[in-house]
């Protein structure tokens, strides 16, 4: 399994349009972040989680050649906003299979009618197969096993997603006993750390690296990192073993 993040940062990404922050004016790469978003490549399956605003640009960055399927971790924009762009896909394969919670994929009918509706449609417009995704269990996607993480993100639930011995958490605050449980024995585990200062919606660092821990997975991966997180290379630095700092266009094998 090889695992590609297409993008590592929070809702504005970085740098943030307009600001003169240290972080935001870094000429360092990996201070350099867009939305997140991750593929998965599974013996000879490519998913992809999420695709936001920067899907096209992650797309070519990343050269992923196909998408057996698109799984939506919520609806919130940093998240969704991308969806037109997978017109290229759709020519080519034909109509992308989509998962989601019925209340995401009901928001995304409504936002992007032309797509999921049949009636009088565009010829250039892309087309989706959705399928719904039940929180309380497993399904089979692509002839691959996938386990739904629920996580609470702002009186919001939010669906993490476990391949085998990789699991990847997006937009959490908190997690139920029961869901934590669904985490045992991870190769790698990613999560969102978001900053330094306590957040009312997402982990910041401190409470990530607890997670992290009390997890246990072999290796850690933060990921919807915001400017006020840090520098890379000094955050990176600071991290307990086994615990490290996601990049854009980092790629791991499992």
């Amino acid at each position: 399994m090889k695992i590609h993040f297409l993008g590592t940062g929070t809702s504005q990404g970085i740098p943030i349009i307009g600001s003169t922050d240290p972080v935001c004016l870094s000429d360092n790469l990996k201070d350099k972040r867009l939305r997140t978003s991750v593929w998965v490549h599974w013996d000879d399956v490519d998913v992809v989680i999420d695709c936001g605003p920067d899907f096209r640009q992650q797309m070519l960055a990343s050269q992923c050649p196909k998408i057996d399927a698109l799984l939506f971790t919520h609806e919130h924009a940093d998240h969704t906003a991308g969806l037109d762009d997978i017109r290229p896909f759709v020519y080519k394969q034909g109509a992308l299979p989509v998962y989601g919670h019925k209340r995401v994929l009901d928001n995304l009918a409504k936002r992007f009618d032309y797509i999921f509706s049949d009636e009088n449609k565009y010829p250039g417009a892309p087309s989706v197969k959705p399928f719904l995704v039940d929180p309380s269990a497993s399904f089979v996607c692509t002839g691959k096993e996938i386990v739904p993480i629920t996580v609470t993100h702002y009186g919001l639930s939010v669906l993490g997603y476990r391949f085998g011995a990789f699991a990847y958490i997006t937009d959490m605050f908190s997690i139920a006993p029961k869901e934590e449980a669904k985490l045992k024995n991870l190769d790698v585990l990613v999560v969102n750390a978001l900053r330094i200062e306590p957040h009312p919606s997402h982990l910041h660092l401190d409470a990530a690296i607890d997670f992290a821990q009390r997890v246990g997975a072999k290796c850690t991966y933060f990921t919807h990192i915001s400017h006020k997180l840090g520098f890379h290379e000094e955050v990176e630095k600071a991290l307990p073993k086994g615990i490290h700092l996601a990049y854009d266009n980092l790629t791991i094998s499992i």
